[in-house]
This record gives structure tokens, sequence and C-alpha cells, in this order.
């Protein structure tokens, strides 16, 4: 038992010396794989997938034996969310290619 306090007292003192030593450095280093920016253009890209993917569903019929193909083949769904989803996938690359300042 008294072996192990020991230990613990030279665990906490090298602890506490790596932490004064690094405020004392004060070099922070921004280890931020992205900055503000591409963030904001993250958002905005899951922001236009979802409305993509919103747009892509619905078309319930109020009787499940009918099938209504104008709820189905809408222009709605089959042209502006796909172009929605693809434009929000192109909005994600470029949030992740852009170099931050």
């Amino acid at each position: 038992m008294t072996s192990i306090k020991p230990a613990i007292k030279i665990t906490l003192y090298c602890t506490l010396n790596y932490i004064t030593m690094a405020k004392d450095n004060k070099q922070v280093s921004n280890n931020n794989l992205f900055g503000r920016e591409n963030y904001i253009w993250m958002l905005i890209g899951l922001v236009v997938l979802a409305l993509g993917f919103l747009l892509m569903m619905g078309g319930k019929s109020s009787n499940p034996n009918e099938f209504d193909p104008k709820s189905v083949y809408s222009t709605t769904r089959i042209t502006i969310a796909p172009m929605l989803i693809i434009a929000g996938f192109i909005i994600e690359i470029f949030a992740i290619m852009k170099k931050s300042k």
C-alpha cells in the first residue's frame, strides 16, 4: 500500500509540471483542421443536402392500392431534389478543400 503513494505523487508532479511548462511557453499552436469559414460552408452544404432529401420524400396517397403518377414522378422529386443533393455534395467538397486563412 505504501509503494502506491509515491507513484501517485510522481505522476501528479509530472502532470502539474507539464501543465505549468505549457502555460509558461505560451505557444498555443492552432491545430484546428478547418477554419470558421470552412465550418460555415459545411453547414450550408448540410442544409442544402437536407433540403434535397426532404423534397425527395413524400408522395403518400390516402389509398395504398391506388397509384398516383403525378405525385411520384413530379418535377420536384425527379429533377430539383437530385440537383440540390448534388449541389450539397459539391458545397461539402468545396468546404473541405478550401484553405483556411
